[in-house]
């Protein structure tokens, strides 16, 4: 177990753990932290507290110290620099006629570097535009493009459903978000439904995506047949929160219809390809012996019955190979062996090739001929 304290550099921002080293810190308060980016100022969210060694990517840097009066000071003068900095670098854009927009801009809690954030369809040679802003500013300048996800998440807004944006209030991470998940919890796939103000699919679609995918295996298709207790009809809808089914009974001899509701667990039907579930098939396959069901093979006989390739009848009347009569220049040259197993026979002429004699053509040999 290690003791951490959970902090954020921005309201709505990725969590990161510290080592408090055994101070106390209070949720709200401000310290000082030192990251990859140099030190940077910080807000507790999560007070002291432990866990375990697996949950925590080691080693934790240390909290530098609480902030004070003097750093509560410095970063509101940071903040308060950031609508006049934004101002400047648009104006120093449309100066260049870069294709670019400009999203968010922040600066170092020690005032060394200025970081732009903006997005863009391609790539852009900002050379000239980091030039000007170096000279403008007086400090490092550092441009990065963003997606259009991280675009909303840092300008943020209102969502369809009428509250704020879950990416820039109460998402750290982004997710990956699929179309399947859609389909699991039956919602229209009318892209304008299920799209967020990034124009892709909505986040919280994958909040509660384990329960539907779980229930989904245990529910039937809709428009094929299931078993009821008051006959075979039609599934027509379901409805995965309740677990329930609704049914279209026909009844041809009344000439009704009707659409009744059940418990999945009250229905049969086909499922993941197999044929329709029944209670009694299965109690009686459950209560027959082991040696009854699993019966043994026969001679020649493979899993599936069929006749293993040794045993198979031989075609055209040929034995197998192992016994076929070896023929008499097999038996000649195994003679010629020695006891040992050493070849004794002379090695054979060359009469062919690169380096031997070649026979003289038929036609030339006709003509030698007395």
């Amino acid at each position: 177990m290690a003791e951490i304290i959970g902090v954020t550099f921005k309201d709505g921002g990725k969590l990161y753990y510290f080592a408090p080293n055994g101070e106390k810190y209070e949720k709200g308060t401000g310290v000082i932290v030192e990251t990859a980016r140099g030190v940077e100022y910080a807000t507790v969210v999560m007070p002291c507290t432990d866990m375990p060694d697996e949950s925590i990517t080691a080693p934790l840097k240390p909290v530098l110290r609480a902030a004070t009066p003097k750093d509560e000071e410095t970063h509101r003068k940071n903040l308060e620099k950031r609508a006049g900095a934004f101002d400047t670098v648009r104006e120093k854009i449309e100066k260049f006629n870069l294709d670019m927009k400009l999203i968010d801009c922040e600066f170092a809690f020690d005032g060394s570097k200025a970081i732009f954030y903006y997005s863009s369809p391609q790539r852009v040679d900002f050379r000239e535009l980091v030039k000007e802003l170096s000279s403008t500013f007086h400090m490092r300048i550092e441009l990065r493009q963003i997606g259009i996800r991280d675009e909303i998440k840092l300008m943020g807004g209102i969502a369809p459903c009428g509250r704020e944006c879950c990416c820039s209030s109460c998402m750290p991470n982004l997710k990956k978000v699929s179309i399947k998940m859609a389909k699991n919890q039956g919602l229209s796939l009318n892209p304008q439904k299920i799209s967020g103000l990034c124009g892709r699919l909505m986040c919280c679609l994958e909040y509660e995506n384990d329960y539907y995918a779980e229930a989904c295996k245990r529910m039937p298709k809709i428009g094929s047949e299931a078993g009821t207790p008051d006959g075979k009809g039609t599934v027509v809808n379901i409805d995965m929160l309740k677990m329930t089914v609704r049914v279209r009974i026909e009844d041809r001899q009344k000439d009704t219809v009707a659409f009744r509701d059940y418990p999945v667990d009250e229905i049969k039907f086909r499922r993941a390809g197999r044929p329709e579930e029944d209670d009694e098939e299965e109690n009686a396959a459950e209560s027959e012996p082991q040696e009854e069901r699993k019966k043994p093979f026969g001679k020649g006989e493979s899993s599936d019955g069929r006749q293993r390739r040794d045993e198979r009848p031989q075609r055209h009347g040929k034995p197998p190979r192992g016994d076929r009569p070896e023929s008499d220049g097999q038996n000649k040259e195994r003679a010629q062996d020695g006891e040992n197993g050493e070849n004794t026979r002379p090695p054979r002429e060359n009469n062919g090739g690169r380096n031997g004699k070649r026979r003289p053509h038929r036609k030339n040999r006709e003509k030698n001929m007395p």
